[in-house]
């Protein structure tokens, strides 16, 4: 019989595969509960007097990364709790593995496009235009002299 791995990270009111996966990454990066800074605040904005009266607002800081999070997008606490935590991991996770591939190959596809054409490549299209251009001119219809 396996004994099942103790829970790293407080109990939240979400599904038990949610709270499972955001787990796994937490032991994948090799994070301590003690590194990370977490504090409550009243929020504002929609959600009437629950958010405006009770501290629904959660800020989370990684000490030795220095990256944070606040999160008030639900009313409850809990939720807003599991979600800066998510999103913190995902943070987290992007600084130490760096930017994914599909990130990067988007980066350089904006880099080529942004990127001035060369005189040569220059020439040449507009070679290429005005080969194209006489090609039309010739599809016009043969008008007849009077």
């Amino acid at each position: 019989m396996t004994i099942p791995a103790k829970p790293v990270l407080p109990r939240f009111p979400v599904s038990a595969s949610k709270q499972q996966a955001l787990e796994e990454k937490f032991r994948k990066l090799k994070l301590q509960l003690n590194e990370i800074q977490e504090s409550f605040m009243t929020s504002g904005g929609p959600g009437g007097q629950n958010v405006n009266k009770r501290a629904t607002c959660v800020y989370l800081k990684h000490i030795p990364t220095g990256l944070a999070v606040r999160c008030q997008k639900q009313r409850s606490q809990g939720l807003n709790r599991f979600l800066a935590w998510r999103s913190l991991v995902e943070k987290i996770e992007k600084y130490y593995l760096g930017q994914s591939q599909a990130e990067k190959e988007k980066l350089e596809k904006i880099r080529r496009q942004k990127k001035r054409r060369s005189r040569r490549l220059r020439l040449k299209v507009l070679r290429e235009k005005r080969y194209r251009a006489e090609k039309k001119k010739l599809r016009a219809r043969v008008r007849e002299w009077e």
